[in-house]
């Protein structure tokens, strides 16, 4: 492959992008989210309600971001959409944000929550989940330091494997008759004990944004995309529209397995149902099926997390050796190890899942500010007659414009209303930990 002008050769095919999506997508979430939506929301219908309005949300901010990619087909993502957009400045305080706090944090996070259950699987005491975290960061960090289509290759498996334990888990418990119909009935009406609709509709909302999060990280590998302006939408697309139906399914397969008024928590819903399906062996099924989809999007975050950092460099904003490319591999080597780096410290010291809370509000606005752009390049491109790109072509435009962005904007406006609702102190330390970057982007970067 011939490196492009960024430095980075293409060899993503549309296929790997959709399993970079559904491989950072489907983790965790799926087995702990549902059951606190069960029970609070207490009516099939409304789950599916939730898990459809969630999909269909996300699908707009896939489109939105599929037509950013397509006409900047560059490495790094949002931060090179926010840059052509708003400037520099505003680009800085994202890649500032995601360097010190999200990246390495939510890095963290997977690692451990793979470790706690490798450790459920072999019994491990606290120091060696620590060690298994480091090790799975260390490995899947020279793994794609090797290669990306070696990481590439390797996360497809792992979403094959993924999907094929979802699908297998549905079809089972259908084919094996080991739940109830009864268990869906009444469809419609709520059952006794239930939530307010209002605040359960709203931790529903909540907890499957974030069961759907991290579709938008796909974006930040344009930059080694075959073909960019058609494989980046299609992937994102087809990735969060596979997620979706994946997502149904599964919560219907729990629901029809286990009943609602049995459900304590996430871990017992999922217990429950891999009892119920596999017997006293249950657990560890489960524990060795969660482990393969948190493995996918640990290493789909540690490929295309650096990018960032990568495409920071060369546009000055960041030191300028984190910019290159390694001589033998043709990969953003440095940025990869500060990543894994940073991350494996966070493992260590063990204190980052209450800091990462603080900083999802800001998250959220990144991201909303990142669909907003569409309006902003498409009005500039009418104004002044400026070129639709980098690539120097339109390539694909998001379909159902101007609605489309709208509908993401107002579900986002509603999320972070809600966010801050619940954790206004949070929302507030996020903003302002990330302001601080602005003297930072002033006295030390803008020059350059």
């Amino acid at each position: 492959m011939t490196p492009t002008s960024r430095g980075l050769a293409r060899e993503l095919g549309l296929w790997s992008l959709t399993a970079l999506v559904i491989g950072e997508v489907i983790a965790v979430g799926i087995f702990l989210t549902p059951a606190g939506m069960a029970t609070s929301l207490g009516s099939p219908a409304w789950l599916l309600a939730v898990w459809v309005v969630m999909g269909a949300m996300a699908l707009c901010g896939a489109w939105c971001y599929g037509e950013l990619a397509a006409r900047f087909p560059e490495a790094g993502g949002g931060y090179v959409y926010l840059r052509e957009a708003y400037g520099p400045a505003v680009a800085f305080l994202y890649g500032w944000k995601c360097l010190l706090v999200m990246d390495p944090g939510v890095t963290a996070a997977l690692a451990v929550g793979l470790a706690t259950y490798v450790g459920y699987s072999l019994d491990l005491s606290p120091l060696a989940l620590k060690a298994v975290g480091i090790a799975g960061i260390a490995a899947l960090a020279l793994i794609n330091i090797v290669g990306v289509r070696i990481g590439a290759g390797m996360i497809r498996w792992l979403t094959v494997l993924k999907l094929g334990a979802l699908a297998l888990i549905v079809v089972l418990a259908v084919a094996l008759g080991r739940g109830e119909w009864s268990n869906f009935t009444p469809f419609l009406a709520r059952r006794a004990g239930s939530d307010p609709l209002l605040p359960a509709l709203a931790g529903g909302f909540v907890g499957a944004f974030f069961a759907f999060g991290g579709w938008w990280e796909v974006s930040k590998l344009a930059g080694e995309a075959r073909d960019p302006g058609r494989t980046v939408p299609r992937a994102l697309a087809l990735g969060v529209v596979i997620v979706t139906v994946a997502y149904i399914l599964t919560s219907a397969a729990f629901w029809y397995l286990v009943p609602v008024a049995e459900v304590t928590s996430g871990e017992t819903f999922a217990a429950q149902a891999g009892e119920a399906l596999f017997g006293p062996a249950g657990g560890l099924v489960f524990a060795i099926i969660v482990i393969v989809s948190v493995l996918g999007s640990l290493a789909t975050l540690i490929m295309a997390l650096p990018r960032v950092y990568f495409a920071m460099a060369r546009d000055g904003l960041f030191f300028p050796g984190v910019g290159a490319v390694h001589p033998r591999f043709g990969t953003p080597a440095r940025a990869i190890l500060i990543q894994a780096t940073l991350a494996s410290i966070l493992v260590a010291i063990g204190t980052f899942e209450e800091i990462l809370a603080y900083f999802i509000f800001v998250t959220v606005v990144f991201i909303s500010l990142t669909v907003a752009g569409v309006y902003v390049i498409r009005r500039r491109e009418r104004t002044m007659q400026e070129p639709a790109g980098a690539s120097g072509e339109r390539g694909f435009r998001t379909p159902g414009y101007p609605l489309t962005p709208a509908v993401f904007l107002t579900l986002a406006f509603v999320l972070l209303f809600l966010l801050a609702a619940g954790n206004p102190i949070a929302a507030v330390l996020g903003v302002g930990v990330v302001s601080l970057g602005w003297p930072v982007y002033r006295l030390v970067f803008r020059r350059r």
